[in-house]
């Protein structure tokens, strides 16, 4: 049977249909909105996963390029590797879905959407977030609490739902808000220095729209009579907890004490613990110093979340609002355009800054929206040794590329227009050591090797990672959570800007939800904690530096009329290549008339500059030349002023005298001095004459 429902969002209605496609799937969702269709599929085994400690979700989003009417590129004509968009599409839909599965479901699941087809106005990103938590809802998975997504655009002081792509461009905010029916649970945000009332407004504006979409699920739900698997929540030891904790609490606390045990020496005394605990049982009761050992480990996250409610009292004795101790170095590396280390506490980010010409930008191939580039790119790595593990070294994972892209997205407002500064810059992030928030000290690290690389960026940012513990009333704030924060708390609430406002967001939630209250108290002291970064950080460089490095390209800009393009290229290239070939210059040539050089050597531009101009200038009235007689006719001489362009010396305007014959006075290869003294369409008349009187006249004169 087809089960459908349309939900109205205002400016379009969103269409969920379930029970025509991919029937053998435990869930699916077939979503259009506008003409952009997103088929879901929720996928999971019966029997669970034995001995893991994480839920097996696995979360896949692809945009098929047929859905825009489009052939992949390539020699394969096929799709590829998923692109960067999925990749953070796919962690997107993850986030706000992974921690509504309940305690005890460790059964393999699987979930992917697929564009099917994609029109000029939506983004089908958050579409896909609909279309995979109702594949989930609307199965017997037991996924019992809705979540939805909405995207809200900032377009001249107004909140849009779901903008298009054309207000994208013009919106001072892109935010991705997911939430269920009670509160917030998930929000990705770029913005250009929005402030924090402004960005809280949006996200309750978009829970507003979740709601709409939530109550249209749970009709759909209702209509279907779904009947959900039972879950068996895992069976405690009552009495084994009992005696874990009497007997091994308290040396546990001293070990989680980071105040007196840096985070390799405490993780390496808890190893000793937990070894010490199980050989405490003889070797007939494996099974359960298997499962005290497990006792023990959760009882780490008893002991914090107590400290933090009850004493307020965080792992390395911070006060909730406390920044751990930040230095800021630049230019460490010689040979780099820009470089930086930004350590905070046992978070340590190397970055560099590399600049480099229009052939180094990025080549994008986005579904609807037409070639593109980019020239602001932000990598970030994170080797295996910054958290003191060994590891294989490989390409960047999805987690990498979400970190690099959060980074990426929070400094791009403040790269200044390729007009203004007309290179392509790339920035890596090498994580050294990782405590806590590495994305956010990428943030500041990007900021100072901008700096020292010359980058005249509109304004520093920073960034920093706020958390949360939260039992019914009670909660507490942290600002600048560390390891062990991040993992036993509640919340994951990186913000990052500039003094005057937000550039980018990124929050998880663990729990239920956040309230506007919590949301608005956390956005405050993330900013008082980012406006304190900023003094650490301008105190180790102040401003941009105003040179960039003697190892940068340097890059020349020259602007000549569109119809001279020709000119400069030549047929079939052989100008510019020429001009290549001998200054060793690079040069690119663009439709409106803008050329821009690079070279590292002062010299070679110059004689580069110098060759453009003269294949492009034009005669102007008045001006004199040193032209070369290029031949020679009965009324006159051809004079070239310079190369490609010649004018007639009219055999009157050779000389003061009556000349007879134009051989008595000049021959061909003369150089000589001559002044434009008409311009007809594409004729230029020259004068000798004029400039032999104007000499004879400065003589007479002194």
């Amino acid at each position: 049977m087809v089960y459908q429902k349309s939900i109205n969002l205002g400016r379009q209605e969103v269409t969920i249909e379930v029970g025509r496609m991919a029937k053998q799937a435990d869930g699916t969702a077939f979503v259009r909105y506008g003409d952009t269709v997103v088929l879901a599929t929720a996928t999971a085994n019966l029997e669970p996963r034995e001995n893991i400690s994480f839920f097996p979700l696995t979360v896949d989003y692809r945009e098929y390029t047929y859905s825009a009417g489009k052939i992949p590129g390539g020699f394969f004509k096929r799709e590829g590797r998923p692109s960067e968009k999925e990749i953070l599409t796919s962690r997107m839909i993850d986030r706000p879905v992974r921690p509504m599965f309940p305690a005890g479901f460790q059964c393999e699941t699987q979930v992917i959407a697929m564009v099917l087809s994609a029109d000029n106005d939506n983004n089908p990103d958050v579409i896909a977030m609909l279309a995979a938590t109702a594949a989930l809802y609307l199965s017997d998975i037991p996924f019992f609490n809705p979540v939805s997504s909405v995207r809200v655009g900032l377009v001249e002081g107004q909140m849009i739902i779901n903008p298009t792509y054309a207000e994208q461009r013009e919106s001072k905010l892109n935010l991705i808000v997911a939430g269920t029916e009670e509160a917030i649970v998930m929000v990705e945000a770029g913005a250009e220095e929005v402030s924090e009332e402004i960005v809280n407004e949006a996200i309750q504006e978009g829970h507003e729209a979740i709601k709409t979409i939530i109550a249209g699920l749970k009709e759909l739900f209702a209509e279907m009579k779904i009947q959900k698997r039972e879950v068996v929540a895992p069976v405690v030891d009552e009495d084994l907890k009992a005696t874990v904790v009497a007997n091994w609490k308290e040396r546990l606390a001293d070990v989680l004490d980071t105040s007196k045990h840096a985070k390799i020496e405490s993780r390496d005394l808890m190893s000793a613990l937990q070894k010490e605990l199980v050989a405490s049982y003889p070797a007939e009761e494996a099974d359960k110093a298997k499962a005290a050992s497990k006792l023990l480990q959760g009882l780490e996250e008893t002991i914090f979340r107590e400290n933090l409610l009850t004493k307020h009292e965080r792992p390395d004795k911070r006060k909730s609002d406390e920044i751990r101790p930040i230095t800021c170095e630049v230019a460490l590396l010689p040979r780099t355009h820009g470089s930086s280390l930004f350590t905070r506490g046992e978070t340590q980010a190397l970055v560099t800054a590399t600049l480099g010409t229009s052939d180094d930008v990025q080549r994008m191939d986005p579904l609807v929206e037409g070639a593109a580039h980019k020239r602001f790119m932000l990598h970030y790595n994170f080797p295996p040794f910054s958290v003191g593990e060994v590891g294989f070294l490989r390409g960047p994972g999805r987690r990498e590329i979400g970190h690099g892209a959060l980074a990426e997205r929070a400094l791009l407002p403040m790269i200044p227009d390729e007009e203004d500064f007309p290179y392509t810059i790339r920035v890596v992030s090498d994580i050294l050591e990782s405590n806590g928030s590495s994305s956010m000290a990428t943030v500041c690290g990007t900021t100072l090797s901008l700096m020292d690389a010359g980058v005249p960026i509109k304004s520093p940012v920073a960034g920093i990672a706020m958390g949360l513990v939260k039992e019914g009333d009670k909660y507490t704030i942290m600002t600048d959570i560390a390891g062990a924060e991040d993992h036993y708390g509640d919340m994951d609430f990186k913000v990052a800007g500039t003094k005057e406002g937000i550039t980018a967001l990124q929050m998880d939630i663990k729990i239920g939800g956040i309230t506007k209250e919590i949301m608005a108290q956390a956005l405050e002291q993330a900013k008082g904690a980012r406006l304190r970064i900023l003094e650490k950080m301008l105190a180790a460089i102040p401003e941009p530096r105003t040179a960039i490095s003697t190892y940068a390209p340097r890059i020349y800009t020259l602007k000549i009329s569109t119809d001279k393009i020709r000119d400069v290229i030549g047929p079939g290239g052989k100008m510019i290549r020429s001009i290549i070939e001998q200054t060793g210059v690079k040069i690119d040539v663009e439709d409106d008339g803008k050329i821009n050089i690079a070279s590292s050597d002062e010299t070679s531009a110059n004689k580069a500059i110098q060759m453009i101009k003269d294949l492009t200038a034009v005669p102007e009235m008045g001006k004199t030349y040193l032209g070369k007689v290029v031949r020679l006719v009965d009324f006159g001489a051809f004079v070239e002023i310079f190369p490609g362009t010649d004018g007639l010396l009219h055999i009157s305007e050779v000389a003061e005298h009556r000349v007879q014959n134009i051989q008595d006075e000049l021959k061909e290869g003369d150089q000589v001095l001559v002044k434009v003294v008409n311009i007809e369409g594409n004729k230029v008349r020259l004068s000798r004459k004029a400039l032999l009187r104007e000499q004879r006249e400065k003589k007479a004169a002194k």
